[in-house]
């Protein structure tokens, strides 16, 4: 997967975390860790490490003015903890949805940063 698609997919998941948190709120459910939350984590994990070695190599390269390293790894870290978090209807609410705005936006600018340099290089 490109970086660029990667970065796409990452965005769709804070969207579906989001509404997955509400959803399990609603529900007032609370899922199997090993059957539903794990694979999901693992997966988006997975994910997030390839994005972040790409993003710091592209970023490297690139040189965007107002994105640094610390910032592709607070999205890795944050998004690693709410990803888990959005299972879980005892998750406090306003901080959630703090990490998910905060790492949307980073991923929003960064995907902005990406699709300027391709315009750039054309």
């Amino acid at each position: 997967m490109q970086l660029k698609q990667l970065t796409n997919y990452l965005i769709e998941q804070c969207d579906e975390a989001q509404t997955r948190f509400f959803r399990m709120r609603e529900l007032n459910a609370t899922p199997d860790f090993f059957a539903e939350v794990k694979p999901h984590a693992d997966h988006v994990h997975e994910q997030l490490l390839k994005w972040k070695q790409l993003a710091k190599e592209w970023r490297s390269q690139s040189k965007p003015k107002y994105m640094h390293n610390q910032q592709i790894d607070q999205v890795v870290d944050a998004m690693d903890q709410f990803i888990v978090q959005s299972f879980y209807k005892e998750t406090s609410k306003k901080r959630f949805i703090q990490s998910v705005h905060s790492v949307h936006y980073t991923l929003s600018t960064f995907l902005r940063y990406l699709e300027e340099g391709e315009r750039d290089a054309e």
